[in-house]
């Protein structure tokens, strides 16, 4: 054995000594073997300064005029402390905590233009790190006077619409330069906003004085200003979501007309019980107040964002004052709630950053956002947000969707988390077979299955309430972020139920079908199955989304003016040939209608006849015959009786 070693030794020797002979004789040549014909890469240029964990040498001045309503401008006034006589990196924001991707649209930023003293300094923008301006700050000056625009998009093609005539999203994130190399915890800001006169605004930010139609909030960490936006407008309520509470809890709601802020009492109590829901779950909080801010609106644009002390939340203008006809919209407000503990208190180690033009990594959103989308649905019953029923035929609708995600068969789970990036959730051609963060839905999924084990495992004694406690309620009280990585996850569920979660989990994460991870539903009592009736969570949801969802029947969702908006990965429709886009004029010789073409599908089932369409595609028309025979069919949950019915004890509300 040591005279082998020995001789390896010797020919390691040797072989090192010869490589090293031949480099030096192909350098000696001139690099005619080192190089290729053609050009080479210029040096890059220097990186934008990293950032340390040390405070800022002062407090950011920052005050944005949100005046300017008809043309959707929001002018930006800062002056950032600076050293004399060196060179100083501004970068806006391009890494956005909630979007978990590079979001932020610099494309936005208009009229940048900085001052010395008075006078006038250019700035250059990095050719690399496009989000970063550099700037020489003159001898002598100790501030720099910062002017810019935001210029947010007056049309829904420009992007997602933030300020109309009555209301406003202001995103601090927008109107916010910063200094490199620095964490964005030690970069104070004194931050103040102008609103329209007579408008009313809440934010989880706090109000240090208020002069002049000017609100001066108190200085706060950039990290905070950030995570901490504002919704404001002409027509504003309220409400206590927690009387008497230690923590102050509220709904602040802004509409599009002063109508819609009617809520009845019942809605309230809703409202307020999943605030009580929350607190029995996790058995703590991550705040020392909390806003749910509420757009009711179909002018400004949609959103669901996270914070660690308040949410953006926007949904239908009707919300309160139709309620029964919304019931597939009452999910946002728990899930974005239960972001405080999941997601923002207790966030993944590698999406976590020190600034906000450090990258994410979004390989735990599973847990961060498949949880959550777990718990949202989960609360909302328990809160009374959502019928049982009708929670049970959202859960059908998920369910029915990923067993028919073609993309299983290729795209494992895991990979998904990956879309915020790669994707930016633009629009997919065919998103059964391309997939597009399915961590979400799928996730949810995936977690009633671990839920429904660990009960089963435990003779139904423990849950993943259990987890939820030990994992997100940790550290009550406390608002500092707590990061985790998959082995704090395995090992969490191993306290609360023993068992292999981490193959467990891999399996499912990693694997490829086929059909919908569905073994949650099994074991919590119900089977998925589909008839020719849609329930009303269903019909509810295709008409705000304002489509004849015919998925599981044709593979195609037909939005307005009978476009396909969507097209099932080898469903009927796709082996017909049709797209995403295609327009259908006629069904059977019978000029379009929603109404018709469900009437030809129930006849094809009877006659054994093909739908022939009549389909328009750019200025191409044809006729399409769809052979298809197995009539409408739409998803639910139906009990099947085969052991406890875990999925009901679940949607109970807490005592």
């Amino acid at each position: 054995m040591q005279r082998s070693q020995s001789f390896r030794r010797i020919l390691a020797r040797w072989w090192a000594t010869w490589w090293a002979t031949w480099c030096a004789l192909v350098l000696s040549a001139g690099g005619a073997f080192a190089q290729s014909a053609g050009p080479q890469p210029l040096p890059a240029p220097a990186q934008i300064a990293a950032p340390k964990d040390i405070p800022y040498i002062g407090a950011i001045r920052l005050s944005v005029d949100a005046t300017d309503i008809e043309r959707h401008i929001f002018n930006i006034r800062e002056t950032v402390p600076v050293r004399p006589g060196e060179s100083i990196a501004l970068l806006y924001p391009q890494w956005l905590p909630g979007n978990h991707s590079p979001s932020g649209r610099i494309d936005e930023l208009a009229g940048l233009t900085i001052y010395a003293n008075g006078a006038r300094v250019e700035w250059v923008r990095d050719p690399v790190a496009v989000f970063a301006f550099h700037v020489a700050v003159p001898a002598g000056v100790t501030s720099l006077d910062v002017h810019f625009q935001f210029t947010s998009p007056s049309d829904p093609s420009q992007g997602r619409i933030v300020m109309t005539p009555d209301m406003l999203n202001l995103q601090w994130n927008t109107v916010t330069l910063y200094p490199a190399g620095y964490f964005a915890r030690q970069i104070m800001v004194e931050p103040s906003v102008q609103l329209p006169d007579g408008w009313q605004f809440a934010t989880a930010l706090e109000t240090a004085s208020s002069d002049g139609g000017v609100t001066t909030f108190k200085a706060v960490p950039l990290d905070t200003l950030v995570d901490s936006p504002m919704f404001a407008g002409r027509y504003f309520k309220r409400l206590d979501l927690d009387p008497g509470g230690a923590v102050p809890v509220h709904l602040d709601i802004v509409a599009d007309r002063a109508d819609l802020l009617e809520v009845k009492p019942e809605q309230l109590e809703a409202h307020r019980a999943l605030v009580q829901q929350a607190y029995k779950l996790y058995g703590s909080h991550h705040y020392d107040h909390y806003d749910i801010l509420l757009a009711l609106t179909d002018l400004m644009g949609g959103i669901g964002l996270e914070h660690h002390r308040s949410s953006e939340n926007g949904t239908v203008p009707t919300y309160f004052t139709e309620w029964d006809k919304n019931a597939d919209s009452r999910d946002l407000l728990p899930h974005e709630y239960s972001h405080s503990w999941n997601g923002k208190f207790r966030r993944p180690a590698d999406l976590w950053t020190p600034n906000f033009n450090v990258p994410m990594r979004d390989s735990l959103l599973w847990v961060y956002e498949g949880q959550t989308q777990y718990w949202g649905f989960v609360l909302a019953a328990r809160a009374g947000l959502l019928t049982k029923q009708q929670t049970l035929d959202a859960i059908a609708a998920t369910a029915a969707v990923y067993d028919h995600r073609e993309g299983r068969e290729w795209r494992a789970l895991q990979d998904t988390t990956n879309d915020p990036i790669a994707a930016m959730r633009r629009p997919l051609p065919w998103r059964s077979w391309e997939r597009s963060e399915d961590y979400y839905s799928e996730g949810q999924l995936m977690w009633l299955d671990v839920d429904t084990l660990i009960r089963e495992k435990s003779g139904d004694v423990k849950s993943l309430d259990d987890f939820a406690r030990l994992f997100f309620g940790v550290d009550d009280g406390s608002f500092v972020d707590s990061t985790y990585d998959f082995e704090d996850v395995v090992k969490a569920l191993n306290t609360v139920q023993p068992y292999d979660w981490a193959t467990f989990l891999r399996a499912r994460l990693d694997g490829h079908g086929p059909g919908a991870p569905l073994d949650g539903i099994a074991r919590g009592g119900y089977k998925l199955i589909y008839t020719e009736t849609p329930s009303d969570y269903f019909k509810d949801s295709e008409t705000r989304r304002k489509v004849t969802d015919l998925t599981y029947s044709l593979g195609m969702t037909v939005a307005a003016e009978g476009r396909l908006s969507d097209v099932l990965w080898e469903g009927p429709a796709y082996k017909s040939g049709l797209t995403v886009g295609t327009q259908i004029i006629a069904v059977n010789g019978i000029a379009f209608d929603a109404d018709g073409l469900k009437r030809a599908i129930k006849d094809a089932k009877q006659t054994g006849a093909a739908i022939e369409l009549l389909v328009k595609n750019g200025n191409r028309f044809r006729t399409v015959p769809v052979d298809y025979h197995e009539g409408l069919r739409y998803p639910h949950l139906e009990p099947d009786g085969s052991g406890p019915a875990r999925l009901d004890q679940i949607l109970t509300a807490r005592n």
